[in-house]
């Protein structure tokens, strides 16, 4: 069967699922501090942290935690950008059996509450610099006992910070908290099926949801990953990556980093491609990790090209397949057959279509990793598997599929479907599989719109438009119809190209005649809307649920 055809693949480049030996974040690093101690482990502005000093900083904050009544099952919040400490916590976390719960420093104060009640913390540790959110919450939830402040600079030697002032919370700060705290902790046993943290998605269709990821979801994932190319399966000395790790792609990040014993970037403001390009140049990186945005803006700086890129084996993209033209430049600058995309969702925890560097096909998202098992279905009721090249609902299992949606069973029920006998995760992508097992993706099901009973995948058109010389970015969503139930109406939003000539309305006149000319009828939008700038997420993603807003008050 077509769906079946990826395994070939898997035969052909000598992969096979990992042995799911089921060793807790903490583990690892213990192990490494035993046998490797003076590996660095964290790079952070001009300091590095080895494997040693990492397990003795997570001993002592895991005696931290318990003195202050945390322990297995207990929920933490990790409110920090990507800083030492955050790695120093999920290590500590690990280490006592306990939860935790990236939350996004981007939080307006409502949802940062929502968050907070919504996942039971009961100890949050944030950088100082995020109290006016805090106090700006619209109430402080019941169940936040004590709150942690911590300083960019504490692991620097810079000087102790003032603990954070919240009604009814007892506040302390990481220096004071760690600095006569031994750094001695086993790891304890934990049930690998046990949660380990709650990752709150995105949000992009409505209010966020916390998948219940356990240890064996979160850390059998990268395994699954380098099984696909096992000639890389010592991967990695140095990770260079912006991810940020309150997302899930940046706690697989540092989960991977911590398998392999590798050293990984800290880089607090993932935007901030200065910062990253000089990393970079000083301590050229083995694996590169970012999505296509984050690799267009990389192109542009002019010192990306100045990296020694001769030690790179891998350069990953996420999020997104890449375009021809992101291909070709990235290619042309750290050099040919390197390049390879991984794909998931924070419920996946994250991947489970990574593509082989050595075996790369130009549009497809890869095939399924090793351990997992990948169907298409019909998009309408889940209950039709669809042959090879019809496309449908992208539907997965394995050992990276979430536990579920915390306090949710509805919505669990509705995600984690059993088919033959197993648990699927209903992804809410649209794709289709060719006759090689390569998965190819059209779209999310909710951008995929409806037109005269035709239906129009918002990709394949953002892709096209590339390829017009007025267009930047450009996005596709869809209002429905008022007019004809059932159906939508296609607005398009484009960044104009910086040499696009003319007025606004010259620009939309081209792009809606080249569109006429290139694309089926039912494709041209009703509506284009320029804008200074395509909306993007904290992770470089499209960010169509705010022009889905925008369409709306218009």
């Amino acid at each position: 069967m077509a769906e079946r055809a990826w395994l070939k693949v898997h035969e052909a480049l000598g992969a096979v699922p990992p042995d799911f030996q089921d060793l807790p974040f903490g583990g690892y690093v213990e192990r490494h501090a035993r046998n490797n101690p003076d590996a660095v482990a964290l790079r952070f502005m001009q300091s590095a942290t080895t494997y040693g000093k990492l397990d003795r900083l997570a001993n002592r904050f895991a005696n931290v935690l318990a003195g202050l009544g945390v322990g297995r099952g207990d929920v933490v919040g990790l409110h920090m950008p990507n800083i030492p400490q955050y790695a120093v916590a999920v290590a500590a976390l690990s280490k006592l059996g306990a939860i935790g719960s990236g939350v996004s420093p981007l939080l307006a104060p409502p949802e940062l509450a929502h968050q907070i009640d919504d996942a039971g913390i009961s100890l949050l540790v944030t950088l100082s610099d995020f109290a006016p959110a805090l106090a700006a919450m619209p109430h402080v939830p019941d169940g936040l006992e004590h709150l942690i402040s911590v300083g960019a600079g504490d692991t620097l030697g810079a000087p102790d910070i003032a603990p954070m002032d919240l009604a009814g919370v007892d506040g302390h700060t990481w220096q004071n908290l760690t600095a006569e705290a031994p750094d001695t902790f086993a790891q304890v046993d934990v049930d690998p099926h046990d949660t380990f943290m709650i990752q709150y998605t995105g949000g992009t269709t409505g209010r966020p949801k916390g998948a219940e990821l356990s240890h064996r979801n979160v850390m059998h994932n990268p395994r699954m990953v380098a099984a696909l190319d096992p000639d890389l399966e010592a991967y990695a000395e140095r990770y260079a990556s912006a991810f940020p790790f309150f997302h899930i792609a940046g706690l697989s990040m540092i989960c991977s980093a911590v398998i392999h014993g590798a050293e990984l970037f800290l880089l607090p403001d993932p935007r901030d491609v200065d910062h990253f390009v000089d990393m970079m140049r000083a301590h050229p990186p083995t694996i590169l990790a970012g999505v296509p945005a984050l690799y267009d803006m990389l192109l542009a700086h002019p010192g990306f090209a100045q990296v020694d890129w001769s030690r790179l084996k891998v350069a990953k993209s996420g999020a997104a397949p890449l375009t021809r033209t992101t291909y070709d430049k990235l290619s042309a600058v750290i050099g040919a057959n390197k390049i390879a995309d991984v794909f998931g969702m924070t419920e996946t925890g994250p991947c489970h279509i990574a593509h082989p560097v050595s075996r790369y096909k130009l549009g497809s998202i890869g095939v399924p990793m090793p351990g997992t098992d990948l169907k298409i279905m019909d998009v309408e009721t889940g209950t039709t598997e669809m042959p090879a090249g019809e496309p449908g609902e992208i539907v997965t299992a394995g050992p990276q599929v979430m536990r579920g949606y915390l306090g949710l069973p509805g919505e669990s029920a509705r995600a984690l479907r059993e088919i033959e006998g197993r648990r699927y995760m209903f992804t809410g992508d649209v794709g289709y599989l060719d006759a090689d097992g390569y998965v190819f993706l059209c779209d999310r099901a909710k951008d995929m719109l409806v037109v005269g009973g035709f239906k129009v995948f918002s990709v394949e058109v953002e892709d096209k438009l590339k390829a017009h010389p007025d267009v930047a970015e450009s996005a596709v969503v869809g209002a429905p119809d008022e007019a004809r139930p059932g159906n939508d109406i296609v607005h398009l939003f484009v960044q104009r190209a910086p040499d696009s000539a003319g007025s606004d309305r010259d620009a939309k006149d081209r792009i809606r005649d080249w569109i006429r000319a290139n694309m089926a009828p039912y494709k041209v939008p009703k509506h284009i809307h320029v804008v200074d700038a395509i909306p993007l997420t904290p992770v470089g993603k499209i960010d169509k649920k705010a022009m889905r807003a925008q369409v709306r008050d218009r």
